[in-house]
């Protein structure tokens, strides 16, 4: 019989699962809203699709390489248990070989990558049915490099924040040596270069500001010229601080990373921080409210 799409509708209604898999699910079973309804459950798609709308703020972030090509990328679920597990540490690996074989270049077209015959959006909504938690990629986000270039990749706590660095020259191990600072100290910028303009004129904003409140305070005040000077000097120290190549450089905090890595013939091209989970509202709920429900 004709499927129509008013029938398609009532089925997406009742299940919602997608239009797609409605329109399959009512051809597969010659329009029988019921059977139609039986068929999405045994899929495990109606029940994916309404986990879909739950709130997934663990999970892991991670870094598959493939020769010159690196991607980072962010995989969610709804639990720290469930992201600790064997098979969502299978998922996520299997997910990053894919993009990054695939060439994918965003979290979009991430998710229409065919592995195995199938997209990783389709893959990952028939997931949820198995882990029965909603689980969702972002962040996708591919670097590449020459073959005269390094990749440093280094994972803190199995993957609540990765750090991914490119250099020119040295070695892997240099550059994994300056991917473990930039997880630790976490600098928002590579070089006072790369610091946007509006991020310069709001900081120096933001001193002036303390400083002339500070002037005021001080029973004798500093003429305007030094004050002009001293916001000037605490703006260059501090966008220093939030830059890469000036920080003092974690394993030996004598030199800066920028003095580490030219000691190992090499300079930094770029570098690339995340952390899981930045970003997502978590659903903050009571502890024992939450176990009574795990046993209603």
């Amino acid at each position: 019989m004709d499927i129509t799409a008013n029938m398609v509708k009532e089925l997406r209604d009742k299940t919602g699962a997608g239009m797609m898999d409605c329109k399959k699910a009512l051809t597969a079973v010659d329009g029988d809203m019921a059977k139609a309804i039986d068929w999405l459950r045994e899929k495990g798609i109606a029940k994916a699709e309404k986990k879909a709308s739950r709130i997934a703020a663990e999970g892991v972030a991670d870094i598959a390489v493939q020769g010159d090509r690196a991607v980072v990328f962010e995989l969610n679920c709804e639990t720290d248990f469930v992201a600790h597990g064997d098979k969502f540490a299978s998922l996520a690996a299997k997910v990053g070989a894919a993009i990054v074989a695939s060439g994918a270049a965003s979290t979009e077209a991430a998710l229409e990558v065919v592995a195995d015959g199938k997209t990783i959006r389709a893959f990952l909504l028939e997931t949820v049915a198995v882990i029965g938690e909603n689980i969702t990629l972002r962040n996708v986000e591919v670097f590449t490099k020459t073959a005269g270039q390094h990749f440093g990749v280094y994972k803190h706590m199995g993957g609540k924040i990765v750090t991914l660095s490119i250099l020119n020259g040295g070695t892997d191990e240099v550059a994994k040596d300056v991917s473990m600072h930039a997880c630790a100290m976490n600098p928002r910028y590579l070089a006072p270069a790369d610091i946007p303009a509006e991020v310069i004129a709001h900081e120096r904003q933001v001193l002036q500001a303390e400083a002339l409140n500070e002037n005021a305070a001080n029973p004798k005040p500093k003429p305007e010229a030094i004050i002009v000077k001293m916001v000037e000097g605490r703006l260059q120290k501090g966008l220093k601080e939030i830059c890469l190549v000036n920080q003092p450089f974690v394993k030996n905090p004598d030199q800066s990373v920028d003095e580490f890595v030219r000691s190992k013939g090499a300079s930094i091209v770029s570098f690339k921080r995340l952390a899981m989970g930045e970003g997502i509202e978590k659903k903050v709920e009571n502890f024992a409210e939450e176990v009574m429900s795990q046993i209603k």
